[in-house]
């Protein structure tokens, strides 16, 4: 049975003084599938869109070294999983039009930071070199358990730019 109190009352879509934000999933299946597809889904969007008043914002989700087949890439490699996870929220990012330079925040789960995050920061301090960013996002790192215990590192990104036509 639905552990779930079906009794809540949800307020109504438009109610007095609401009007919901427009919200789109942001997905890059040429590197990653989504994980609601994989063998023992998983309830989340790579990250959405929100469109509001001329600006965009895209909330990717946490993401980490993992293959277009769900598949964890390069277990045990932890620069190999930090250089394939820049990649996947690359191809995440230019899905919507947008690039690193719209990037505003990131929040970084490495999952053991004493070990890890002098590797972490210079591959970050060269990604971020290579994409031409100036200045840096906000970032906060933390030492996190990963959803997978083969996964070493996983981000968040937030990026915001102004709307346009051809790519709302």
């Amino acid at each position: 049975m639905n552990q779930l109190n079906t009794e809540i009352q949800m307020p109504a879509s438009g109610a007095e003084g609401h009007t919901p934000i427009e919200k789109k999933a942001i997905t890059a299946p040429s590197v990653l599938n989504e994980a609601y597809h994989y063998s023992k889904p998983s309830s989340f969007s790579r990250g959405l869109r929100l469109n509001i008043k001329g600006v965009t914002f895209l909330l990717i989700s946490g993401t980490a070294s993992i293959g277009d087949q769900g598949e964890t890439l390069y277990p045990g490699d932890f620069r190999a999983q930090l250089w394939r996870t820049y990649e996947n929220i690359t191809a995440l990012l230019a899905s919507e039009g947008a690039t690193w330079k719209d990037v505003v925040r990131t929040t970084c789960y490495l999952r053991d930071i004493e070990r890890d995050y002098a590797a972490f920061n210079e591959i970050r301090t060269a990604f971020f070199a290579e994409m031409g960013l100036d200045p840096l996002p906000a970032s906060t790192g933390i030492q996190a358990i990963l959803c997978r215990p083969d996964l070493l590192v996983e981000i968040e990104a937030m990026a915001i730019f102004e709307s346009n036509a051809t790519n709302a």
